[in-house]
């Protein structure tokens, strides 16, 4: 899966990534905090955390509600998309920057839907929401109100997601390497490290079979921010996940295996990376599925 990216002037970010436009720093968001062109998303796993407090500018992405179909297991249609992006102002030319709390789990959950629908102009900040707090940066309750845009989306790139069904005849694919980005204890069997919802829990623990453990916190430092690309390919390169394999990647229900898509397909380049949204929610319910622990 290739990136896209148009160098900005003045872009501060880690050198060695394989397409370095897709993050930016904190000091650059604030540097563009009032850039027309520029459109801030807020997107976090605790939805209630934008009312207590956003960057100036900064419009709420709730991935409960907003990007999900209104009955089916899947994300919203085309046209509801267009209608989402229209509403919230957006524009097919803006560039969208991306940020929220847990390191960004679902800041790249949204980078991954948004590039699914072909926006091309798409960031992350780096560090997220906490970041931003700890070095003192402005915050604001204040919604911003922007007019509507006619906002035009493209057919939904289903390539960059996997369903369940391929993800059950690629088991003994020796080209096919599936990353299991939850927690040791999760990927043991235990108990979840994030507190679940009735239509987030499974019936069963384990893991897919054959898959490799690498917890996306691993992929982070300490202040929230992505490890250096070399330390990230180690990491990954040890496992035997490299850019020549197909790789599956997967969690509970979609949003820690967006960030390892983007740490994957965006930081170290990988060409053939799928996220299996389904993820754990769907494979630990589903009957006569194999399951390891």
């Amino acid at each position: 899966m290739s990136g896209i990216e148009t160098e900005i002037p003045g872009l501060r970010v880690a050198s060695g990534y394989a397409y370095p436009g897709a993050l930016v720093e904190t000091d650059w968001v604030e540097e563009h905090l009032t850039d027309p062109a520029i459109r801030l998303i807020e997107v976090d796993v605790d939805v209630s955390l934008y009312e207590t407090g956003h960057l100036p500018g900064a419009v709420k992405l709730d991935w409960h509600t907003d990007v999900q179909h209104k009955i089916l297991r899947d994300f919203a249609g085309q046209q509801a998309f267009e209608q989402l992006l229209s509403s919230l102002g957006i524009r097919d030319d803006h560039t969208v920057v991306f940020y929220g709390d847990k390191s960004n789990w679902y800041a790249c959950y949204a980078f991954w839907l948004f590039r699914m629908y072909g926006h091309q102009q798409l960031k992350v900040m780096n560090g997220g929401r906490t970041k931003w707090e700890v070095e003192g940066r402005p915050l604001t309750q204040e919604v911003p109100q922007y007019h509507p845009s006619m906002y035009h989306a493209q057919a939904p790139n289903v390539t960059m997601r996997i369903f369940r069904d391929d993800v059950l005849s690629g088991l003994r694919n020796p080209a096919r390497r599936v990353v299991d980005g939850r927690s040791p204890e999760e990927y043991r069997g235990g108990l979840t490290d994030i507190s679940l919802s009735p239509q987030e829990s499974a019936q069963r623990g384990g893991h897919v079979p054959g898959a490799k453990n690498i917890p996306w916190s691993l992929t982070v430092n300490a202040d929230g921010t992505f490890k250096a690309a070399d330390e990230l390919r180690q990491l990954y390169g040890s496992k035997d996940v490299t850019p020549d394999k197909e790789v599956i990647v997967y969690c509970n229900r979609g949003g820690r295996s967006s960030h390892t898509w983007f740490v994957l397909t965006q930081l170290l380049g990988f060409p053939r990376v799928r996220n299996y949204d389904g993820s754990w929610t769907e494979w630990g319910n589903m009957v006569r599925a194999p399951v390891e622990r």
